[in-house]
């Protein structure tokens, strides 16, 4: 009882372990991704992906790294930009690039796994990308996918199911606002509603908006939601980490992947590597630690490579494919993103035994040598990344920039009583910064005709019309 007391605790001291390790990637990571969300106009680029070209696949491919990390969160904006007409291999790359080329991924893989898999990572996502068109275009049964785009439109529009303008996925009718037009638009959080509200009032630029608080409140907004999309999978990733590398016995991983030098172990790693992943339920984030524990097995770089791809078809994933699309379209997509991070994993290990910079893992220290909370620089970037996510947290729940009942006349944004504000010509007038204010005062008859005051009013028990 005592010695299996003491290996469940070694368990968690690893698994916490690895999350304190990369804690600051994954939090400056999320960050940036939230950054880069907000000010990154996805409706001009979901526009742009209507062909399968190569011109429409690089779109993506760019657009995809730009977005969510989340496995459910990238197969729902998949989803939003094929019915919207987006080629298949284009939502498909989307899909790719949106969870194995993004800023906090590969910033986690350096940190638990070295430059060589970050390399890999980057270099193999393009490549999962370029196999995956092929394949595809080679495969494509014809006229499935526009069938399956009718079929769910209509279905949409018979049950009166509505998407979140944000981001893709089902809304709700207790997220839901009319705009000027008399449009009814739902979403499926309070969070992506107050995404749209800061969208549509404001249209100040970027750099301008980084010097209020409204601009940094969008930010602590993405951030928030992101988190709350990830936040399972990553806790989950790590501390079951921790307890594969105590519990699972080497012959565990002896019986599972080969093996040896030859092409037939490598391509048996890699195809091993995927269907773990498949099995395994960790999706986004979360594998990268699971991955530290496959490497720490033995098991081949190129194994450990596909199973880091892979994240797109676990058992989970995959269900929701058959929701979405039914049997015929996910069976479909399981055997072409299954067959592409097989080849990739393979691919990258021939590639970097050819160069001669495949990892060499009896050269550092294992998980359970490791010692993880010390006075080094992890400390450090964790205490500066941990006063930034505090710092976006408050804003956001303090409401600093938040939509207010006041309209900004300089920018659109919406403002409260708290707000900077200037009376010209009788009328008290309100902004968001010193600095909108300072430009109402230089030209105040160029703003002056916008009323400070935003009418709303309900329209039955959730929906709120708004300018």
């Amino acid at each position: 009882m005592i010695a299996l007391t003491q290996e469940i605790l070694e368990a968690l001291r690893i698994g916490i372990g690895f999350l304190w390790t990369g804690a600051w990637a994954i939090i400056m990571g999320l960050a940036i991704t939230s950054l880069v969300q907000v000010y990154v106009s996805k409706e001009r680029m979901a526009a742009m992906l209507g062909t399968g070209d190569l011109s429409g696949v690089t779109r993506a491919t760019l657009f995809g790294a730009a977005s969510s990390g989340c496995s459910f969160g990238a197969v729902a904006i998949g989803k939003g930009l094929f019915k919207k007409g987006a080629h298949a291999v284009n939502f498909l790359a989307f899909m790719f690039a949106s969870t194995n080329l993004i800023v906090e991924l590969g910033l986690m893989i350096l940190i638990l796994l070295g430059w060589e898999f970050l390399l890999a990572e980057l270099l193999g996502g393009v490549i999962l990308i370029a196999v995956m068109a092929l394949i595809v275009h080679l495969t494509l049964p014809e006229n499935l996918f526009d069938r399956v785009r009718e079929e769910l439109n209509q279905q949409d529009h018979e049950q009166g199911v509505m998407e979140d303008p944000t981001c893709g996925m089902e809304g709700k009718d207790e997220y839901s606002l009319v705009t000027d037009d008399g449009e009814t638009l739902t979403f499926c959080s309070a969070g992506c509603m107050e995404t749209y509200q800061q969208e549509v009032s404001s249209s100040a630029g970027w750099r301008d908006e980084l010097l209020s608080w409204g601009g940094w409140y969008k930010i602590g907004n993405q951030y928030r939601k992101e988190w709350s999309m990830i936040w399972k999978d990553v806790i989950a990733g790590f501390l079951i980490s921790g307890f594969v590398i105590v519990f699972v016995p080497q012959r565990i991983w002896n019986a599972l992947f080969l093996q040896g030098d030859s092409l037939l172990v490598t391509a048996e790693n890699a195809i091993m590597g995927v269907t773990i992943a498949v099995l395994s339920f960790v999706g986004s984030m979360g594998n990268v630690p699971f991955a530290v524990a496959l490497w720490g097995g033995g098991i081949s770089f190129a194994g450990v490579i596909a199973f880091v791809y892979a994240d797109l078809i676990t058992i989970p994933v995959l269900n929701v494919y058959r929701k979405y699309y039914g049997w015929k379209v996910m069976l479909y997509i399981l055997g072409v993103f299954f067959v592409t991070m097989a080849f990739t994993g393979f691919l990258m290990e021939l590639l970097f035994d050819a160069f001669g910079i495949v990892p060499d893992l009896a050269g550092g220290e294992t998980a359970t040598e490791q010692t993880y909370f010390e006075l080094n620089y992890t400390l450090y970037l964790n205490v500066i990344a941990f006063v930034l996510s505090g710092f976006l947290l408050y804003v956001y729940r303090r409401g600093l920039g938040a939509p207010g009942q006041y309209r900004d006349p300089v920018c659109g944004m919406r403002t409260d009583d708290s707000s900077p504000t200037l009376t010209y010509d009788g009328e008290t007038y309100y902004f968001c910064s010193g600095t909108c204010r300072r430009t109402f005062q230089q030209t105040p008859e160029e703003y002056a005709h916008e009323h400070p005051l935003v009418h709303s009013s309900e329209d039955g028990d959730h929906a709120h019309h708004w300018m």
